[in-house]
């Protein structure tokens, strides 16, 4: 409780502090049996009935009542003629979400009853507004959500049919039961976890008449759920057309869905169960951006609804930062589906990266049969021979050159590993690399220093922080602890581990002798990564030729099409173990002038075909089903 400073009738003061006492712990009963009102438990009841109106987190009291810059300060209780007395005081309401508490002032006329002080009862005590037969409600209003761009400025999103299911809290018979029934389905049929204290919270806060939005579904998607939420008694819903699908690149552009527990965690105040925010992608990244900040208003209105009238409201509405703000990204419409394209009939999980090497611009990315993963950025793999990229940049920048004799035998053993490939004999470096000749690369790591590799890693910037707005992995390749580690580094596996996005920075960073990293928005555009660097010139020039030649004449030349220029290029076909299992990954990686790419297939593939399709843009009849690599069942 606050002080009191200059009070004028203190016989008046007991009363005044026990009714606000009482209030503040919840002693309503107490609180009601100090005032002139009746029946007292009506006047419990309007007290009682505050905190429930505001979903308030807690809700404080203290004498004082003139205003001063905003702050309260201690005052008199002031006697008046007729044995009455008026008690100014302020209330403090914490609403949880909306940051400051709720401060104002209040007052109450005292008047003598049998010689003892009794409030007299009058619901302006609750707010100084708030009339006879009206109560107090929260109501929360959210602004257009600002769309996703593609490097055009077009919208990457489209309208999809969806079923919105809320409530009229002034309907609802059980307004615990029906939101415990909602949680409950959502957790079996949906896997959605809903805070249901927090909800049950604002559906009693919210007014009575006006429908209140507490889930967002996708059909068919989400068809079941919409089933079982049907028969939920109380519910109601609303079908219509929604902005909430991608156009294309959906694990890139994300989806729309409830809160969720676990989402708002991320996201934070000021957004509330009930809400429809991002779930994944940049919808979630960006949900502040792109929703804005809700306000949200105290009101005071008729049960009915009618007769609103503002009490208080945040934020304010003429900062421009709380308004929603689209995202501009650099996504290519015309790139984007040759991508998808691609992958259209590959029957195992697959993804494709695409990037302009002279700024960094990421143009495309494609995800196949990947269950919502964005694998094309998150994914982690061997990259087997792709990798032969950045050793072969180790290795010509410890003096090889591309005209370097060298051998290519069946098997070579390098500490305790040995390594096999079909063999070809001597022949210049060139020419190896182009056969995709492994024993070559694993001899040669014994030729360069110990650190040589370490250093060309350093150079294509794998394992660092690309300032990127979304998920991504950058790529990993421990210090090796001895010879044989070194080799089978040097060879893409052991430890090393890459995504397509890591990989195609690599082939970006050859095919325009400057490592960029890559960005995905223009706006926001984030300037926290690092800067771009030119690479040395000659061992580039020659890692240029040993990428072109294995397109033009080697391993990769099912993708040596003529569509834009030269292209160049690696491939790779890798088994590897992980978590017990032997799986295979599938890569190819190369460039043509100004556009740098990576394929990534989970399972034996020809990705190099996958190339010439995406760099052609030829159409392909997508595959009715995705098939297991392990088993070649269906997904």
């Amino acid at each position: 409780m606050g002080g009191l400073t200059a009070c004028t009738d203190p016989s008046a003061m007991p009363t005044v502090r026990d009714f606000l006492i009482a209030w503040q712990v919840g002693n309503y009963s107490a609180a009601a049996g100090l005032t002139t009102g009746a029946p007292r438990t009506a006047v419990a009841a309007a007290l009682s009935q505050v905190r429930t109106q505001l979903d308030a987190a807690s809700l404080r009291l203290a004498i004082g009542a003139r205003a001063r810059d905003g702050q309260v300060q201690g005052v008199s209780i002031d006697k008046l003629p007729d044995h009455r007395a008026l008690a100014r005081f302020s209330i403090s309401i914490d609403l949880g979400e909306s940051g400051d508490p709720w401060t104002y002032t209040s007052a109450m006329d005292l008047r003598q009853v049998d010689g003892n002080w009794r409030v007299v009862w009058q619901p302006s005590i609750i707010n100084p507004k708030l009339k006879p037969g009206q109560r107090l409600a929260v109501i929360s209003e959210t602004a257009e959500r600002a769309s996703i761009l593609d490097s055009s400025g077009r919208s990457l999103q489209k309208n999809v049919t969806a079923d919105i299911f809320g409530v009229y809290p002034g309907r609802l018979a059980d307004p615990k039961r029906t939101i415990d029934q909602l949680a409950e389905a959502t957790r079996k049929n949906g896997g959605i976890t809903l805070d249901v204290d927090r909800l049950l919270g604002r559906v009693q806060s919210a007014p009575p008449n006006t429908f209140m939005p507490l889930l967002t579904l996708v059909r068919p998607t989400d068809n079941a759920l919409i089933l079982r939420l049907a028969r939920v008694a109380g519910l109601e819903r609303h079908t219509g057309s929604e902005p909430i699908g991608a156009v294309f690149a959906p694990e890139v552009v994300g989806g729309l869905g409830p809160a969720t527990s676990e989402t708002l965690q991320q996201v934070g105040a000021p957004y509330q169960p009930g809400d429809t925010i991002g779930t994944s992608g940049l919808q979630l990244v960006l949900q502040r951006r792109l929703a804005g900040i809700p306000t949200v208003r105290v009101v005071a209105q008729d049960p009915s609804g009618a007769n609103t009238q503002t009490l208080a409201s945040w934020p304010k509405p003429d900062v421009p930062a709380n308004h929603p703000q689209s995202v501009q990204t650099t996504l290519n419409r015309s790139l984007q589906p040759r991508a998808d394209n691609a992958l259209s009939d590959v029957g195992a999980p697959a993804s494709l990266i695409a990037l302009r090497p002279s700024t960094g611009e990421i143009l495309a990315v494609a995800n196949r049969g990947t269950g919502g993963r964005n694998l094309a950025m998150e994914g982690s793999y061997p990259p087997g021979l792709t990798f032969g990229i950045v050793s072969a940049d180790a290795l010509l920048h410890s003096g090889l050159t591309r005209d370097t004799k060298t051998d290519c035998p069946a098997s070579v053993t390098v500490g305790n590993r040995t390594f096999t490939n079909r063999a070809h004999g001597q022949q210049s470096f060139a020419r190896n690399f182009a056969s995709g000749c492994a024993t070559t690369i694993a001899q040669l790591s014994t030729r360069t220093a110990p650190n040589a590799l370490q250093q060309a890693v350093e150079r294509y910037g794998f394992g660092k922080d690309w300032g990127l707005s979304v998920p991504a992995f950058t790529g990993s390749v421990p210090v090796a602890a001895d010879a044989g580690e070194r080799a089978a580094e040097m060879v893409g596996e052991g430890r090393v581990r890459m995504s397509p996005l890591a990989m195609a920075v690599a082939a970006s960073a050859a095919q325009s002798a400057t490592w960029r990293p890559p960005f995905l928005l223009t706006d926001p555009r984030t300037a926290d990564g690092p800067q771009a660097r030119p690479l040395d010139v000659a061992p580039t020039s020659d890692l240029q030729n040993l990428l072109r030649r294995a397109v033009a004449s080697g391993t990769a030349r099912a993708a040596n099409v003529h569509s834009g220029g030269n292209v160049s290029g690696v491939v790779a076909v890798v088994k590897y173990q992980e978590n017990g299992q032997e799986k295979t990954v599938s890569w190819f990686v190369g460039s043509r002038p100004d556009l740098a790419f990576a394929v990534a297939v989970e399972g034996r593939a020809s990705p190099a075909k996958i190339a010439a399709r995406f760099l052609t843009g030829t159409r392909v009849t997508p595959s009715p089903t995705l098939s297991n690599p392990a088993t070649g069942t269906p997904r």
